[in-house]
């Protein structure tokens, strides 16, 4: 899936995206740290991997980014 990188903090390597669609969804560090990056900046175009996560009640919480990294042609 592609999105583009909205925030970035580099003190905690995680941030934020923008899917196509213009929905936001949050990275943690392990999902930054597992694309092999070192620095995003806003704007650039990224590739993720998600997975669906559900919360304790059984109803899904929304898509979890797993990985970042650069989109390459």
């Amino acid at each position: 899936m592609q999105a583009t990188a909205y925030t970035y903090d580099a003190e905690t390597r995680s941030g934020s995206v923008l899917l196509d669609d213009g929905t936001p969804v949050p990275f943690d560090a392990p999902a930054f740290d597992a694309g092999g990056l070192r620095l995003l900046r806003p704007g650039q175009r990224v590739r993720i991997e998600v997975e669906e996560t559900e919360g304790a009640t059984g109803v899904a919480d929304g898509p979890r980014i797993t990985l970042v990294t650069l989109q390459t042609f």
